[in-house]
């Protein structure tokens, strides 16, 4: 059996699960409310304030779908109660990010500015002209907006000059290796 998904999932004081019919699970708690379809072959029961995901039997589609699920509901039960934050940061020199009403606004070496409209559910934050975090309920969604952000100007590997995460270490290049020493003969 998967070691993630016979593991319980705890659901805290003040969140709410319900499951309908064909597997759709709806979480509200304090945060938010999140709802996802789940692959009916799995079953949830809800016992003494934790949801246990069972599968049907060992085949291999059923034992993959059986720890994701039991993580997505996890998941989405951590979202409604704490929600989940992306810190990032910018390292160049002139490159910052403002906060103009909901959307952020970069200057990275473009010759223009580029802005970032949050989708629904997504708060932006900037804590300084170099550092901003992204914060929502669905962990998936937050990820994929980092991301995005991420790709506006990915680190490069020379200088080291570009959007990141708090903590990505980028990996240096060393520069051309002409420059070292005398005379070419």
């Amino acid at each position: 059996m998967s070691r993630i998904g016979k593991v319980p999932v705890a659901v805290p004081a003040g969140v709410k699960v319900e499951v309908a019919a064909g597997n759709v699970i709806t979480v509200t708690g304090p945060k938010g409310k999140l709802s996802r379809a789940f692959p009916e072959s799995l079953t949830f029961k809800q016992e003494n304030g934790t949801i246990i995901v069972t599968r049907p039997d060992d085949s291999q589609s059923n034992r993959a779908l059986h720890g994701l699920s039991r993580t997505l509901l996890a998941n989405m039960v951590t979202g409604v109660k704490d929600g989940f934050t992306k810190s990032m940061e910018l390292q160049g020199v002139g490159y910052r990010v403002a906060l103009v009403g909901k959307n952020l606004v970069f200057q990275v070496g473009y010759s223009h500015p580029v802005q970032v409209n949050p989708p629904e559910g997504i708060s932006f934050a900037v804590e300084s002209n170099t550092r901003l975090s992204v914060t929502g309920i669905d962990k998936q969604l937050v990820g994929q907006v980092a991301a995005n952000i991420r790709s506006i100007r990915k680190p490069e590997p020379y200088k080291g000059k570009g959007i990141r995460y708090a903590g990505e270490v980028v990996r240096m290049k060393a520069g051309k290796a002409g420059k070292v020493g005398g005379k070419k003969k």
